[in-house]
């Protein structure tokens, strides 16, 4: 299933404009899966998955 880039921007400003305006109720939950789903497979989803690596990296080598 092919989704383009634009459906999935369309869809991360809906989930934010969710979380902003409204707080996320059920139907929002629905559609920010959809979201996830659809951003897991584009070809962004190799740059989001090493940036979320690369930041866990960074928060686990902080001493406080």
């Amino acid at each position: 299933m092919i989704l383009s880039i634009s459906g999935v921007v369309l869809l991360g400003v809906i989930c934010f404009l969710f979380f902003r305006k409204d707080g996320l109720k059920v139907s929002h939950m629905l559609v920010c899966t959809l979201f996830g789903f659809y951003l897991a497979g584009s070809a962004i989803a190799p740059s989001i998955k090493a940036s979320g690596q690369s930041l866990a990296s960074l928060i686990s080598g902080l001493k406080i």
